[in-house]
């Protein structure tokens, strides 16, 4: 199994109302990423968000920066939110980031959790899932030929146009992320793309149909399933003992998801809810190593997963609790994970055997 990280980069004020400035907020970042690509982590994520409390709007550009700090870790998008972007761009800045990075990035294609980028970028949200269909095909279109021939809605056409630069990987990953809606559950199974399934609440096991009817529906396509990864990304933070786990994160927890909560009409998070959800029948991973140890492994009873991606930073944190929570991911967890499951960290994938691909 492949274990990782994703952030959204969060700016808001930590527990004592302290706000660190942008530049700080991105230096921090990337001394995760390296810490993250030391501590042997397979994956480092960034999302994109449009808003004031959120730092990155570019994850490539952010991946780039990191891509020049790192030697081995995979650089994604967690999420690029295709449906107001460019696919020609996305792909471009992505090819970039994969020949600065020497054959290591990847794009996660997702619809996004805000919707700020719509308004922004001229896009009406009453095409919200029409638009991420056609920019997907136009994404993975580009992917596949150098010179393209494109029709659609919401773009102009491209007529014979070549996209350049192209990419160390033939092809470059490309991913779907899925929040629990169906068709895009089948969407991402019939084009024959790895899934990124959220689970940030609940029981782990009610998003069990979902990754059955992935597989499903990968059959139906004619696909195998076995060589279409899936991922679960989920809220986690590790500490040297559980008690502490849960008393750093729940702060930074209970502030960000009651103040989203209040935008979408959720219920307020409270210390009881919190707890239900770092038990074993829920969705946070929040605790000790060895409790988080146990919580990957009995959702990989429960999913046969790929990968795992955890996203320390909900909410502001100080950057040494979350360089710890990395540490102890990267050199307890991950270990004793990948020994459970029989398998060893997962060969690094060097520029020439990516070359030889593309080939």
């Amino acid at each position: 199994m492949e274990i990782g990280i994703y952030t959204f980069a969060e700016r808001t004020p930590d527990a004592s109302g302290h706000l660190v400035s942008a530049e700080q907020r991105l230096a921090d970042l990337m001394e995760e990423m390296e810490l993250a690509d030391q501590v042997g982590l397979d994956v480092f994520g960034v999302g994109e968000h449009h808003r004031p409390d959120f730092v990155v709007s570019s994850p490539a550009v952010v991946l780039a920066a990191g891509a020049m700090r790192t030697k081995r870790i995979r650089l994604t998008s967690a999420v690029s939110v295709l449906s107001s972007d460019d696919p020609v761009r996305v792909f471009q800045d992505f090819a970039t980031l994969d020949l600065l990075s020497r054959g290591r990035a990847e794009i996660m294609a997702g619809r996004g959790s805000f919707i700020e980028s719509f308004p922004l970028f001229g896009y009406d949200l009453d095409d919200y899932d029409e638009l991420f269909a056609e920019k997907l095909e136009l994404l993975l279109e580009v992917r596949e030929r150098e010179t393209v021939e494109w029709r659609g809605v919401h773009r102009a056409p491209i007529s014979g146009r070549a996209v350049y630069p192209r990419p160390i990987q033939n092809p470059l990953p490309v991913w779907v992320a899925v929040g629990g809606t169906p068709q895009s559950v089948v969407r991402a199974a019939t084009l024959g793309l790895p899934m990124a399934l959220a689970i940030i609440g609940g029981e782990p096991e009610r998003f069990k149909p979902m990754v059955d009817l992935y597989r499903e529906a990968a059959k139906r396509a004619g696909r195998d399933p076995a060589t279409l990864p899936v991922s679960i990304n989920s809220h986690g933070y590790i500490a040297d003992s559980s008690r502490q786990a849960a008393d750093e994160a729940y702060p930074p927890y209970v502030e960000t998801m009651g103040r989203i909560g209040r935008e979408r009409g959720w219920s307020p998070p409270t210390r009881a809810k919190f707890e239900a959800e770092r038990s074993k029948r829920g969705a946070l991973l929040v605790g000790d190593p060895q409790e988080v140890i146990d919580k990957i492994l009995f959702e990989h009873e429960l999913f046969a997963h790929q990968r795992f991606l955890m996203q320390m930073s909900v909410g502001t944190m100080p950057h040494p609790q979350i360089m710890r929570s990395i540490e102890l991911l990267g050199t307890v967890v991950a270990p004793a994970v990948r020994q459970a499951l029989g398998n060893a960290r997962p060969a690094t994938r060097t520029t020439e055997t990516a070359g030889a691909q593309a080939r």
